[in-house]
């Protein structure tokens, strides 16, 4: 902590300071982080890869999943090759624009993949409760602007944090006890008011994960409801296999992503490198599991991706 406070006061950049307790264990830590990034990276590219050279594969299921990549790839990239340079190198400063860029992307990319989740519940709605009009109801198209229109939300609910922000005062203590520019973790080192920022963060956050967790659970309920109008045991397990990938996903990312946001506002009782180390795993972890679970358990993908590793 020397190093924070040797150095001069800049009135544009904060400083990260890594895992609050565990500076010097900074490059042991980075070793599995950047594992993990590269195994995300890895499986990511390659599931867009597969899905754009197989015309097969240009159905809505897989462009989903496409999407889901593109989102994985940018939330981890938003937090790694920063909390690496801290590791390996000790650059903690960041600039006080750098560090409300990173918050809306993070930000943005986590309200992204809370509405694609929403889109893949729909998804396999349609494909258990109504197969039969799946292929009119879901086309590229309409996924597209389903896309479209989450990425929409998004800009405009995740915005705000970084505007208030940028007109909040901040004095002398400039330091992040974290690894990337979090709202909360920002609001706190501020010497004004953050009342109106942290009351919208909150109401974001409330809002907008109610909403999405209660259309997903609909659609389950929807789903196993038909379910219990089938007498077939076989076409239950059929049907349930189909969503298992989706519910492991959805696992992954909501608990974290609710723990993290309650730690942050209520979590005294928490050690911080316990909280952060956490948080740090939701940016490296899920994006990493993700295209390995979808692989696994989608047969075509998986075949297209064997074929195309054995062409190798």
């Amino acid at each position: 902590m020397a190093a924070f406070n040797l150095s001069p006061f800049d009135p544009s950049t904060f400083f990260l300071t890594g895992i609050p307790g565990l500076e010097t264990a900074h490059i042991w830590i980075s070793i599995p982080f950047s594992m993990f990034y590269i195994i995300s990276l890895s499986g990511n590219f390659m599931v867009l890869f597969v899905v754009g050279k197989e015309p097969t594969l240009h159905k809505p299921m897989y462009l989903l999943l496409c999407m889901l990549a593109l989102t994985d790839i940018a939330m981890s990239t938003s937090v790694v090759p920063k909390a690496l340079c801290i590791f390996w190198f000790n650059l903690t400063s960041i600039t006080v624009g750098g560090c409300l860029t990173q918050m809306f992307f993070l930000h943005a990319v986590s309200a992204i993949q809370s509405a694609l989740l929403v889109t893949m519940a729909f998804d396999r709605y349609v494909a258990i409760c109504n197969p039969l009009r799946y292929t009119t109801i879901l086309t590229n198209t309409r996924i597209a602007q389903l896309g479209l229109a989450g990425l929409i939300r998004a800009v405009l609910i995740v915005l705000p944090l970084p505007l208030l922000l940028s007109r909040a005062p901040f004095c002398a203590n400039r330091i992040i006890p974290n690894t990337y520019c979090d709202h909360i973790a920002v609001a706190k080192i501020s010497c004004g008011d953050t009342t109106v920022n942290r009351t919208y963060a909150l109401v974001v956050v409330l809002v907008c994960t109610g909403l999405d967790l209660t259309l997903i659970t609909l659609s389950y309920v929807l789903i196993i409801r038909a379910l219990f109008r089938i007498s077939s045991k076989k076409t239950h397990y059929k049907a349930l296999n189909t969503c298992t990938a989706h519910i492991f996903v959805m696992l992954m990312f909501y608990p974290p992503f609710i723990f993290s946001s309650l730690t942050h506002r209520y979590g005294q009782g928490i050690a911080p490198h316990i909280h952060i180390l956490l948080a740090n795993l939701y940016f490296v972890a899920p994006p990493m599991l993700n295209p390995i679970i979808y692989g696994a358990k989608t047969k075509e993908l998986r075949d297209k991706v064997g074929k195309d590793s054995g062409r190798r």
